[in-house]
């Protein structure tokens, strides 16, 4: 068995490794980059225009024989390991024959976005993985762990052929909603694989101990909790984890939960693989908003439908207005028009619950000025996503790997202060044999 990581050696995102036999070959995730060259933020929209050769020679897609095109010898497989763009975000420009596995309800999540932003990502060759069920690709026998990350249907892989073993860990952390499933893993790991690609998120950042969902929902429900004042909350659509932990703490306080029709469908659809809570009368506390915006695409698109199936559970801006009180609200910068529209939303609290960094970006600064210019107290309530330190470390003791390779990190260089066990840092399309 051989491996060779395309990206992801070096930088944060973009992941996409190659595992091969003399007889198979798969991908392990093909996501799109974070950043430029010069460590700026990726913009897709720079080179969307392009063909997959000047795509290949600009950086933005791997030099992978039999991936985009007809080839004798074609890829046998790409695996996606959970629906974060970095992860599957490039996965439009595979040769439709190539076949893709992937948890159900990541596919779904690729689906929705695919109707609520401009992504265009459209997978039809497909078969669904089950946690901890193997399944065969050629000589590879792969088996999927569930894993606890921000991520809704989050995996790592376990890839076998013969008698060499990877182990990809994939995202993941041990202070989410699911860290139940990180301790079963910790006693289930399979043990004394040949190489462990660990990723390393947080490593060379300050190494501290990450908030539990259970400590944000408490932070939120103190805020929540201040009498006389509306609350927004911008947060991913996506973090599920985080949108349980807020319709909590709306329970704690009697709070009424608004969300978007985008939020609402994804709470939908998601709720047929875990509990959740979404405007139905299941749900009472729970109301669905129509933003102009969005609602407009909907309806320009054909998919007036999805409008029409939460009309039931609708709450208006006047209906917000006569009760700010009561009201916690999640928002995204689109949104400022449909806020414009509430008079009395003056001094209200905004909870930004997303990764810092996203406040460097001009429409969040943007939306953040409008709503501080309105007497709005801002809070920073979140976790990452991604493994502290002592996590990482427990998911070495559980592996037990011959050596680790560092992936999805800018500070592979420091592995070797951390772990034990010997560290290969490669470097992006090196070959190693297993």
């Amino acid at each position: 068995m051989k491996i060779t990581i395309h990206r992801g050696t070096k930088e944060i995102g973009g992941s996409c490794i190659e595992v091969w036999t003399e007889k198979t070959r798969i991908l392990l995730d093909f996501g799109m980059p974070l950043i430029e060259k010069d460590g700026k933020e990726f913009d897709f929209n720079k080179y969307k225009n392009l063909k997959v050769s000047e795509l290949i020679k600009n950086g933005v897609l791997p030099d992978i024989e039999g991936l985009y095109t007809s080839a004798e010898s074609m890829i046998d497989a790409v695996i996606i390991s959970h629906p974060h763009q970095d992860h599957y975000g490039l996965f439009n420009y595979i040769n439709k024959d190539v076949k893709c596995y992937l948890g159900e309800a990541t596919h779904k999540i690729i689906e929705l976005n695919n109707l609520f932003t401009s992504q265009e990502i459209h997978i039809k060759n497909y078969s669904y993985f089950e946690k901890e069920k193997p399944f065969r690709i050629g000589d590879f026998i792969i088996t999927p762990y569930w894993m606890d990350h921000s991520a809704f249907d989050s995996y790592a892989l376990l890839v076998e052929a013969g008698d060499k073993s990877i182990f990809y860990s994939g995202d993941f952390r041990n202070h989410g909603r699911r860290a139940k499933v990180f301790k079963w893993f910790t006693y289930n790991a399979p043990q004394n694989v040949d190489s462990l690609l660990l990723e390393g998120t947080i490593i060379g950042r300050e190494s501290k101990i990450f908030k539990s969902e259970t400590e944000i929902e408490n932070e939120l429900t103190e805020v929540f909790a201040q009498k006389g004042k509306i609350n927004l909350v911008y947060t991913s659509g996506q973090n599920i984890d985080r949108l349980v932990s807020i319709y909590k703490a709306c329970n704690h306080t009697g709070r009424i939960l608004v969300v978007d029709v985008y939020v609402a469908t994804i709470l939908k659809e998601l709720s047929l693989f875990a509990t959740l809570p979404f405007p139905s009368k299941t749900f009472q506390n729970v109301k669905a908003f129509f933003p102009y915006y969005s609602s407009r695409r909907l309806k320009r698109e054909g998919n007036e439908k999805i409008l029409n199936e939460f009309k039931s559970f609708e709450i208006t801006t006047d209906e917000i207005n006569n009760q700010l009180e009561k009201i916690v609200m999640i928002v995204r910068p689109s949104m400022q028009k449909d806020l414009e529209l509430i008079v009395d939303i003056e001094g209200g609290n905004l909870i930004y619950s997303m990764w810092e960094g996203y406040l460097l970006k001009s429409d969040t600064k943007k939306f953040i000025n409008y709503l501080t210019d309105r007497k709005f107290s801002v809070y920073k309530i979140h976790t990452s996503g991604h493994a502290d330190i002592s996590t990482l470390k427990k998911m070495v003791e559980a592996v037990k790997p011959k050596y680790i390779i560092p992936i999805h990190t800018f500070a592979g260089s420091e592995y070797n202060k951390i772990f034990s066990v010997p560290i290969i840092e490669m470097k992006d399309r090196e070959i190693r044999q297993v």
